[in-house]
């Protein structure tokens, strides 16, 4: 959902936990009024110029607190709105205290993604680059982060523009034909529209070809426990996460919720994801949490990356198909039986990776099988962030087809009306991921993947 943008939203924009450095970030027409509450009258910082200055920051009951106060105007700010920034001590109790008193003064807290979103909506950056914001955030090594940052500085968007303005100013010489048609005027000739037509669509294939993405979504790729309740995951999460606080029980159906913890296997960091057992039997009348939490795990192994399939070392065999691999629609999946400290793995396949969590037995197989595939899935991603590819790949494959056609036609000479109609089409695909042309389901996909503060 796209939230209102006339007013004015304030968020923790620096990292979770201490530091020696806090951020709160504003943006909005009543930026001024939010540090007019916080600052001496000969602190605050002159009307429409950026500025940089050190001030106090009044915060009752505490005393008063050094700060630097970083403003920007509207129209030169990053979200083309008053945007100010107060950098002071990084303790999460005073920063959560002087956000609360910046929401007194008349913001609200921001969404996930709002700053980014407003960026957009303002027109300062295009849809590939509020991607790159994300990836910048999200990389999780140099190639990665390379690829986010050329990104950001319009990598991908400065083509994609030019191309764009070139099929513009083409669909126009063919359209100015089209009014003029009866009169002796030059317009462009046959081998010229076809080379302009040829050379867009080799443009937007090189693309095409940079984009060899396999994962969806994230650059960080997720590793997802799945299978059916009580089958260990939970201890096999704890195990692999170096006891990151699973709730562990015998009962079937102890987690509800699911837990994440980010994974570094000699380099190759991942996000590991514990889900609720996967249960055909909870059905309707099951309790709104239980329902809840089924389809929570049936989502989060729908979008798995890498797919831990875990089953009790006394228990049956997983069929070839179980319902979660057919949900998950082709990540990679590796078989694990748990508990072989209680009983032998049952009719286990070479793959199967055998487990315990309480001896520790076959973890560190697993660590290396998990590692395999996540460098494997991190390989080949081009140089655009990952999300971006998937997102866009289908879009830019459109646009070239359509070109394509364009170019049969005009080879074939059957209509500059039809060649018209499929360089359009074309814009529409490359407008889709730019953003120039968007749905409000789009962008609250693409944008609610940010932390708040971005």
């Amino acid at each position: 959902m796209l939230y209102p943008l006339d007013d004015t939203i304030a968020a923790i924009a620096s990292a979770p936990g201490g530091s020696p450095r806090g951020i709160v970030r504003i943006s909005g027409p009543a930026t001024a009024a939010c540090l007019q509450s916080l600052l001496l009258p000969s602190e605050l910082p002159l009307s429409g110029r950026t500025s940089a200055i050190a001030a106090s920051i009044r915060l009752a009951p505490l005393a008063p607190l050094p700060a630097e106060v970083y403003c920007w105007p509207a129209g030169r700010s990053y979200t083309g709105q008053n945007v100010a920034e107060l950098h002071t001590f990084g303790s999460p109790p005073l920063l959560e205290h002087l956000l609360e008193a910046v929401c007194r003064a008349g913001a609200r807290l921001a969404e996930p993604g709002e700053f980014t979103l407003r960026a957009f909506l303002a027109g300062r950056i295009d849809l590939t680059q509020a991607e790159g914001v994300l990836g910048t955030i999200d990389a999780v090594g140099p190639h990665q982060l390379d690829a986010a940052l050329v990104q950001l500085a319009g990598g991908l968007a400065e083509p994609l523009r030019n191309l764009r303005e070139s099929l513009f100013e083409l669909l126009a010489h063919l359209e100015a034909g089209f009014d003029f048609a009866d009169e002796d005027l030059p317009f462009l000739d046959a081998g010229e529209l076809q080379r302009q037509l040829d050379q867009a669509r080799r443009q937007i294939e090189r693309i095409v070809e940079r984009m060899t993405a396999r994962r969806e979504s994230s650059s960080v790729v997720r590793v997802v426990l799945a299978g059916p309740p009580n089958a260990g995951k939970s201890s096999l999460f704890n195990a692999l996460a170096a006891d990151a606080g699973a709730l562990v029980s015998d009962l079937p159906g102890t987690t509800r919720d699911y837990l994440c913890a980010d994974l570094n296997l000699n380099g190759a960091a991942c996000r590991l994801i514990d889900t609720a057992g996967i249960d055909p039997g909870v059905v309707s009348g099951s309790s709104p949490p239980d329902r809840t939490a089924q389809e929570i795990a049936r989502q989060l192994a729908e979008q798995a990356d890498v797919l831990l399939l875990c089953r009790e070392s006394g228990g049956e065999a997983i069929s070839e198909e179980p319902p979660v691999v057919r949900l998950a629609g082709g990540p990679v999946t590796i078989h694990v039986c748990t508990k072989a400290d209680l009983a032998a793995c049952r009719d286990s396949a070479p793959a199967t990776v055998v487990t315990s969590a309480q001896t520790g037995e076959g973890i560190g197989e697993l660590e290396h099988r998990i590692r395999e595939a996540v460098v494997e899935l991190s390989m080949g991603e081009g140089d655009v962030v990952v999300g971006t590819a998937v997102r866009c790949r289908e879009s830019l494959r459109g646009a070239a087809a359509s070109l394509h056609r364009a170019c049969d036609l005009a080879v074939r000479e059957e209509g500059e009306e039809l060649i018209a109609a499929e360089i359009r089409t074309a814009l529409d695909e490359l407008g889709h991921v730019v953003g120039a042309v968007y749905t409000d389901d789009l962008l609250d996909r693409i944008f609610s993947r940010f932390c708040v503060g971005k």
